[in-house]
């Protein structure tokens, strides 16, 4: 994505839509202009299921959840509606992820729990879905409130990489 500067100094990219330039650290904070940071995600990305689980678990493996948060939400944005509500809470749980790694137990634990209810929900709208993708559901929201009760009782920031879920077994995590 090309970016350059708008009406008021605003990053903005081709369309014109605001967009940080700014390079960013590992947990996606803004570091200053000149600094290196990680690589960002690219955004828009069309994937299948498979391959955004995959990427993503690779992030989370390696303690940026932040970015695994953009692949979700690709994943949402490009997917079908109905898996909407999957993508949406997976894409929190990471965020939840985030800022329990940065420090900040509140959003942390609010977006662990509330990405933890849109995946149930969906995962109860949908019937015959308790593994979509292969994603163990119960396992991810057992991890989701442990997690949240853990940041909670004020133990932040966590690894973010240690604190990973598990979203799939198989080739999603890469072990075959």
């Amino acid at each position: 994505m090309t970016s350059a500067l708008g009406p008021g100094g605003r990053d903005r990219d081709t369309e014109g839509r605001a967009r940080s330039a700014r390079p960013r650290d590992g947990l996606g904070r803004p570091l200053p202009y000149g600094t290196e940071g990680v690589e960002r995600q690219p955004e828009g990305v069309t994937r299948t299921p498979a391959e955004t689980l995959a990427e993503a678990q690779a992030l989370l493996d390696a303690g940026r959840p932040f970015h695994a948060h953009e692949v979700f939400e690709d994943a949402w944005k490009s997917g079908p509606g109905r898996e909407r509500g999957l993508w949406q809470g997976l894409a929190q749980l990471a965020v939840g992820l985030t800022h329990a790694a940065r420090g900040n137990a509140t959003g942390g634990a609010r977006l662990l729990r509330r990405g933890a209810g849109a995946v149930a929900a969906w995962s109860a709208a949908e019937p015959g879905r308790e593994r979509p993708y292969g994603i163990g559901v119960a396992e991810l929201l057992a991890w989701a409130h442990a997690l949240a009760a853990r940041v909670e009782r004020g133990e932040v920031p966590v690894d973010a990489a240690a604190a990973a879920p598990e979203l799939a077994p198989g080739p999603a995590r890469g072990d075959g």
